[in-house]
């Protein structure tokens, strides 16, 4: 090689290192530069994309939270995801404008969708712009109290399975594992409500629903894929990445398709015969018979399918998260399971003993339970928002760019001791109607708060609801020799689930009564399914 080339290639790789100097040094002087209060990012990986954490997202933002608020209380501080620049929401003031009262400016998640090549990841909870909107205002109905209270006996009826399992289980083992137990029967809840289908996974932990649930869960072992969709979302759909699994895709496609043949077969014998409609709808149902908006269309096959994922997908996993939390903090608060094992027995004892829709709503003890389960285990422990367009904090100079991602720690906020003193005592009592008096309204968001709000919460905390009352009012709960403690929290989940499962000793309480009796005065029909043959 000649000197003078030698020379060349020797400049030219000065010139590209000191480029790549210049750029991340300019990049990650973003937030030094506005005057907001950051932690320091590693090279390459920031704060966020180190791809080999030991910890989960959402103990991740809790400890930012707590470290940005060390350094003053203003409206967010700032971090890195990757070389991209994100913000952590600090203030609940700030909160309230982002979900509620400049909602406008921040919409959308700025989650990863392909529509496209990826149907089943185009949902509700991704969507976004005119789509979302659209897409809301069909699905809204669909959660209305008169359909959850049409789906009340199905899902008594998992409960029925679930009480039953541990009648028969309870003397033959010293302990069980109740995170699996808890999500099989959430897994035959949805797959009822949703399809139609029962599928015994209470009795057989191996069918198709609930091995695609456990698939559904597990994280993407390809971190150049992560990275990518993370941090250049448009350059993915380009080349076609999807989220969903193939074999999940399928699994869903199908099923799906086999629900909603088999619903017109069956509108096309009962219009035959001449038969009154039925009066209980499934989900499917509930999709496939939207009453469109204005001149909107109704809902495409994928946009079925895709919504009906997600039902499945958010309503087993959050659900069985909440029972397990719940029934680990019982457990270890013997105290607090014997006032709400009493507080049920005094409910149904005024509704003659029946366990109705207006019976469990009654059981304000059991939300107040359910509640501070969700304060100390927020299920989803980071909402994510993206701004749609540029946004001027009020009386500030301050400008969140169009495109920046906002994180709301709500697990840090949960557990920040200045909002709820003692945030590691497990108390119900901070859910009374005049502890929720004195604090922010948008202290506590575990399902969000705004039209991005979840909108099947209601459905989801009934099937725990009803869960609990059928464990609680016959067996008693404590902690076992296998069980974690404190819990350790899975670091490859997004959601905030234990790792290791959960050990609970169960005991069959002296002189247990039979099932409660299932109102009827709704004069709904028993539940309907058929079981789907495994493949």
């Amino acid at each position: 090689m000649k000197d003078s080339d030698w020379i060349c290639s020797v400049t030219l790789l000065l010139c590209v290192a000191m480029s790549i100097y210049v750029f991340l040094r300019d990049t990650y002087r973003y937030w030094v530069d506005r005057g907001i209060p950051y932690l320091p990012p590693k090279l390459f990986y920031g704060n966020v994309g180190n791809m080999h954490r030991t910890e989960s997202i959402g103990m991740m933002f809790q400890r930012f939270y707590h470290e940005l608020t060390l350094k003053g209380r203003g409206p967010f501080g700032g971090v890195y995801y990757y070389m991209r620049p994100v913000a952590v929401v600090t203030d609940l003031d700030f909160l309230e404008r982002i979900l509620t009262k400049d909602f406008d400016y921040f919409e959308n998640r700025g989650e990863y969708y392909n529509e496209k090549d990826d149907p089943l990841s185009a949902h509700l909870f991704n969507m976004e712009g005119d789509k979302w909107r659209a897409l809301r205002n069909k699905l809204l109905p669909t959660f209305s109290t008169g359909n959850i209270d049409k789906m009340f006996p199905t899902i008594v009826a998992a409960a029925g399975q679930l009480y039953d399992f541990m009648n028969n289980n309870v003397n033959n083992e010293s302990e069980l594992e109740m995170k699996d137990l808890l999500a099989r029967y959430t897994t035959d809840v949805i797959g009822m409500c949703a399809f139609g289908i029962e599928c015994n996974s209470i009795k057989d932990p191996d069918v198709m629903f609930r091995k695609m649930g456990r698939k559904i869960f597990q994280s993407n072992s390809n971190k150049l894929k992560r990275c990518l969709i993370n941090v250049l979302p448009g350059l993915a759909r380009k080349f076609r990445v999807k989220t969903t699994k193939p074999d999940v895709a399928d699994f869903f496609m199908t099923t799906v398709r086999e629900t909603i043949d088999r619903i017109k077969k069956k509108e096309e014998e009962r219009e035959k015969q001449n038969k009154q409609k039925d009066e209980e709808k499934d989900f499917m149902e509930l999709l496939i018979n939207l009453k469109p908006y204005g001149d909107d269309k109704p809902l495409s096959f994928n946009e079925i399918a895709a919504q009906a994922y997600v039902f499945y997908a958010a309503g087993f996993e959050t659900s069985s998260a909440l029972l397990t939390w719940t029934l680990y903090e019982l457990a270890s608060n013997n105290n607090i399971q014997i006032q709400c094992r009493k507080h049920i027995q005094d409910i149904l004892g005024q509704h003659d003993g029946q366990l109705t829709y207006e019976s469990i709503k009654d059981m304000v003890y059991l939300d107040q339970i359910f509640n501070e389960a969700l304060r100390k285990y927020p299920t989803v422990p980071v909402h994510i928002r993206e701004a749609k367009k540029d946004y001027q904090l009020p009386d500030s100079n301050t400008i969140i760019e169009a495109g920046t991602k906002l994180f709301v720690p709500v697990l840090g906020i949960h557990r920040d001791k200045n909002i709820f003193p003692n945030p590691e005592e497990f108390d119900p009592n901070r859910f009374s109607p005049e502890e929720v008096e004195k604090r922010h309204r948008y202290a506590w968001t575990p399902f969000g708060e705004g039209r991005r709000k979840c909108i099947g919460n209601r459905f989801g905390l009934m099937q725990a609801r009803i869960g609990l009352v059928y464990l609680l009012k016959n067996f008693e709960f404590s902690i076992g020799e296998k069980c974690i403690v404190p819990p350790e929290i899975e670091t490859k989940s997004f959601m905030l689930v234990p790792s290791g499962g959960l050990w609970l000793k169960v005991k069959r309480i002296a002189g247990y009564q039979k099932l409660p009796k299932i109102s009827t005065k709704n004069k709904l029909n028993p539940p309907r399914y058929y079981t789907r043959q495994k493949k």
